[in-house]
């Protein structure tokens, strides 16, 4: 019974992570599909640029929440538990079914499940994609706070927080950045084959180019 329990929590956060807000609020307000607007991604930065600000806030806020809300109910009960329905919620953003398998990059779902069990890790999130911002590297701030993630959970573990052990820290950590790699690596053309040198540049930059141009987007 236990196991079927653990197995409904995941495929719910999964189910809750797929519900795809950047999409929706696009599709409402300027009536855009953003799987067929520039790369294809669906996120914030292309509600932003073809709906607004406050669409881009708005969707952004429920991305966020949508994290929160995957784990809310076993965070502080079955904490091991509750990382692996954070990085459900993830997959499910990533590719979401309502979607056909289209999707964003995951990391406001991944900040809404850290804000809920481990705050730290909120934290290293946002100052990655700000100092990439800074410095017009945003792919590459992110993979930075990603690659960084898991052993900054670990340490912080028994700070205010659900998370108290630092292997189920790690854990969290690991099952956030090992879907938003994977998207990264894929993009959303996965069956396209791609040499090494565009899938290291994929996984630093998020691009298939290296170093991008201030403003490019990857697919």
């Amino acid at each position: 019974m236990r196991t079927l329990l653990a197995a409904g929590c995941v495929a719910g956060a999964f189910l809750v992570g797929s519900i795809p807000f950047a999409y929706l609020a696009a599709r409402l307000v300027s009536g855009t599909d953003l799987r067929r607007v520039g790369t294809g991604t669906v996120s914030g930065t292309g509600v932003g640029e073809t709906s607004g600000f406050w669409p881009m806030a708005v969707a952004g806020l429920l991305d966020i929440g949508k994290g929160a809300a995957a784990v809310v109910l076993t965070a502080g009960s079955r904490p091991l538990l509750a990382a692996f329905c954070a990085g459900a919620a993830v997959i499910g953003h990533n590719w979401s079914p309502w979607l056909r398998g289209a999707g964003g990059r995951g990391l406001s779902v991944a900040g809404g499940a850290c804000l809920t069990m481990a705050w730290p890790g909120a934290a290293v999130l946002t100052i990655g994609v700000g100092l990439g911002r800074l410095f017009h590297q945003t792919g590459l701030g992110s993979f930075v706070a990603q690659a960084s993630l898991p052993l900054a959970l670990a340490l912080t573990a028994g700070w205010p927080s659900t998370v108290a052990d630092p292997v189920v820290g790690g854990i969290l950590g690991a099952a956030l950045v090992v879907p938003m790699w994977a998207k990264r690596l894929m993009g959303n053309a996965p069956r396209h084959r791609r040499p090494a040198r565009v899938r290291v540049s994929r996984l630093l930059f998020d691009n298939d180019t290296g170093w991008p141009a201030p403003g490019r987007r990857p697919d």
